[in-house]
């Protein structure tokens, strides 16, 4: 299972991860897993389209920070966290860790 989102914060790219390996503003994605990564107790997302490698190192995962979500999505979504992690998100801390907005 994986789930839509679009890019909207590809600021910040970090020196280690190649150009061809990050994210861009206005392009759709789609993260088929997903963990809390420390010690930012936030999401992270693996994406189908993007593998990070370990040329990337430290880095592993892309901040759920970085994305928007259709809302109809959210069950998709809350599902697949469940799928991944033993980690309890409440919808509410879901949403204030991403956005929920159309994406077309």
């Amino acid at each position: 299972m994986s789930v839509k989102c679009v890019c909207i914060n590809d600021k910040n790219k970090p020196y280690q991860i190649p150009a061809n390996k990050w994210i861009k503003e206005g392009n759709e994605y789609h993260v088929y897993f997903i963990i809390t990564v420390l010690p930012q107790k936030q999401l992270g997302f693996l994406l189908e389209e993007i593998e990070l490698d370990d040329s990337c190192i430290p880095y592993e995962f892309f901040l759920s920070q970085r994305f928007m979500f259709n809302p109809e999505d959210l069950d998709k979504l809350m599902q697949l966290i469940k799928d991944c992690t033993e980690t309890k998100f409440s919808v509410e801390e879901v949403i204030k860790q991403t956005q929920l907005e159309t994406v077309e």
